[in-house]
């Protein structure tokens, strides 16, 4: 990378963040306010004193949905040996931007030239937007600024929002987990975006993409944490009732099953038999994503565990033989396997959506809208995808060059021992540490 890359973000970070939190406090202003009970003002109490209980039943969901968003995906992510403070912190920076962007974009949409109003079911669905931008972070992960992440967010969540529109409204498909117009379209549009700015200099690895013991270990609390708390990313949006209730069971029993599965095949494609770290902290959730899409169908408990079952296979393979192939062969770096974790998992789910409608699994959607939301997904995340990486490829957002990719020193204070003695492995650090 040439030399003239600038990574000090003294001044460019904060006046764009300023900026943009600026410009969506004056849209909030304009647009945004509360959903109330007798669509008043909502100040003070109406004579009613009782919440209506669509204002406050959905928040459970949304608390487990908030804490996979920024303790799931986060920690998920924390399995780089010197990048830890940027899977977390940026994690959270890009969470935070991204819930309020969501909400005006969203709200847009949904609003049909109405002002915005603010529920928990947005908050949720804000949340939701938010976890599009985070798989594709995956993907580029260690490679990119935070100024980067902070313009992808804006421009993606954009596009994700126009084309869940397109999905649910226009095409009027079911994708209530959202295998679709979230994980797969997070994972191909990060995978654009990752090709596009494809390092040369980086295609025999780096030192420090790589994990250690106390690494995996962090990230293997995110996994945990995603993986107890999917069956309510799954079934937060769906009809309450039988319908919600389904979509519970389904990625229950559909997570379960995936976790077997991955355990057996990562044990064997491995030459000595051994399990694979990677594998366990990914493929193992795949059941969670796969199922999304027909999660609140009529799709019989042993459906939602074959589901899981063909999950935890293809994202485990993927893992071991896949990965290497779109790396030497395709150019495109992805960090964090989202295309097996996401992509594959998303576009299994989006074709058990379209044989569970046309064997009636869902009354009222079509298996061909079903086709065409799947097509529209992802080819709207590659075009969204490859034109962001294009702009973010500008030569002034303070990307790391090769030598400092994969480290959190170039963008944050670090403890001291841990910036002198970062290239050692981990065995040397705890000598030094006995030493002193």
């Amino acid at each position: 990378m040439p030399s003239h890359y600038t990574t000090n973000m003294r001044f460019k970070f904060p006046i764009l963040a300023i900026c943009l939190e600026i410009i969506i406090i004056i849209l909030f202003g304009v647009f945004v306010g509360y959903e109330t009970n007798d669509g008043g003002s909502g100040h003070g109490h109406s004579g009613n004193d009782s919440v209506p209980d669509k204002f406050i039943t959905p928040y459970p969901m949304f608390q487990d949905v908030h804490v996979m968003i920024f303790v799931g995906f986060g920690f998920l992510m924390t399995f780089l040996k010197r990048y830890g403070f940027t899977s977390v912190g940026i994690n959270m920076l890009i969470a935070a931007l991204g819930l309020q962007w969501g909400i005006l974009m969203q709200g847009w949409w949904h609003s049909h030239g109405h002002s915005i109003k603010m529920t928990v079911l947005s908050m949720i669905n804000a949340d939701f937007s938010t976890a599009t931008v985070l798989i594709s972070f995956g993907a580029v992960l260690g490679k990119i600024s935070p100024v980067q992440m902070l313009i992808m967010t804006i421009i993606e969540i954009t596009i994700f929002a126009t084309n869940e529109h397109l999905v649910v409204e226009i095409l009027g498909a079911s994708d209530v987990g959202a295998s679709m117009t979230i994980h797969a379209f997070g994972a191909y549009f990060g995978l654009a975006v990752a090709r596009v700015l494809y390092r040369s200099g980086l295609r025999n690895g780096h030192d420090n993409e790589g994990s250690v013991y106390h690494s995996d270990l962090f990230a293997m609390i995110g996994t945990l944490f995603l993986w107890m708390f999917w069956p309510s990313f799954n079934s937060a949006i769906a009809d309450a009732g039988i319908n919600q209730h389904r979509a519970i069971i389904n990625t229950y029993l559909s997570l379960a099953a995936c976790v077997l599965v991955a355990f057996a095949v990562s044990s064997l494609v491995q030459e000595k038999g051994k399990l694979d770290m990677v594998h366990i902290q990914n493929a193992t959730l795949a059941g969670g994503v796969a199922v999304g899409t027909c999660a609140d169908m009529n799709i019989s408990p042993y459906g939602a565990m074959l589901i899981g079952f063909v999950a935890g296979s293809i994202s485990t393979v993927g893992f071991k033989f896949l990965t290497p192939v779109l790396a030497s062969k395709m150019k495109i770096q992805d960090t964090c396997g989202v295309h097996n974790l996401h992509g594959l998992p998303g576009l299994l789910g989006g074709i058990a959506g379209i044989i569970a409608t046309s064997m009636g699994a869902k009354k009222g959607f079509s298996p061909t809208m079903q086709a065409a939301a799947l097509a529209s997904s992802v080819g709207v995340a590659l075009i969204g995808g490859t034109l962001t990486g294009f702009l973010l490829k500008l030569p002034f957002w303070g990307q790391p060059p090769d030598q400092n990719c994969y480290d959190d020193s170039i963008y944050w204070e670090v403890p001291e021992e841990e910036e002198a003695h970062g290239g050692s492995a981990h065995g040397d650090q705890n000598t030094l540490k006995s030493d002193a």
